[in-house]
């Protein structure tokens, strides 16, 4: 239990680290995009149509890639923040209870995700969203809405692993920029 719990954490720590690079590079593109437009915009009077579209899906991605290194890190809004200090008995149910909370929120969007309604995996989201074209590029909108269950599959990793670590009693690694 002790290895997997070990594994677990690289895993999330590694994913952690590249969603995190993730995160900043679309803030970037956000900010180019965003900066062209008004430049073209006040400087050419010729915006370009596909500027506004970018940089908003940009920023879906940089905030969802964002909460899932904020989850990482344990900087995530809580109703009861001083019960990840608990430790013993009580603060094992109470990460238990933290887990199957976190389980609650994320389950169904992962689900419908996938499946639509009665399981049938074409009307499901990534499904519906692979035969969309996005407005002004020439890109299927699953390009960018895939970025909902990417984070929430990382939010799932990183639970696990803090989970799995806290009942073995180990420390967590420590996240860092660097490799």
């Amino acid at each position: 239990m002790r290895t997997l719990a070990t594994s677990l954490d690289r895993l999330s720590l590694a994913l952690h680290r590249l969603a995190l690079w993730g995160a900043a590079g679309a803030v970037l593109v956000m900010l180019a995009a965003a900066g062209w437009q008004v430049i073209a915009r006040y400087a050419f009077s010729q915006p370009p149509i596909w500027t506004e579209e970018l940089a908003r899906f940009s920023m879906v991605w940089a905030g969802l890639l964002g909460a899932s290194c904020a989850f990482r890190l344990r900087n995530d809004p809580s109703l009861f923040p001083d019960m990840q200090l608990l430790s013993g008995g009580a603060g094992k149910v109470l990460e238990i209870v933290r887990a199957l909370g976190v389980l609650a929120f994320i389950a169904p969007i992962l689900w419908y995700s996938l499946f639509g309604p009665n399981m049938n995996p074409a009307r499901g989201y990534l499904a519906r969203l692979a035969g969309r074209q996005a407005e002004t590029m020439d890109l299927p909108m699953i390009v960018f809405g895939i970025a909902i269950p990417i984070s929430f599959c990382l939010i799932f990793l990183h639970l696990a692993a803090h989970t799995a670590i806290r009942f073995t009693g180990q420390e967590e690694s420590e996240p860092t920029l660097t490799p």
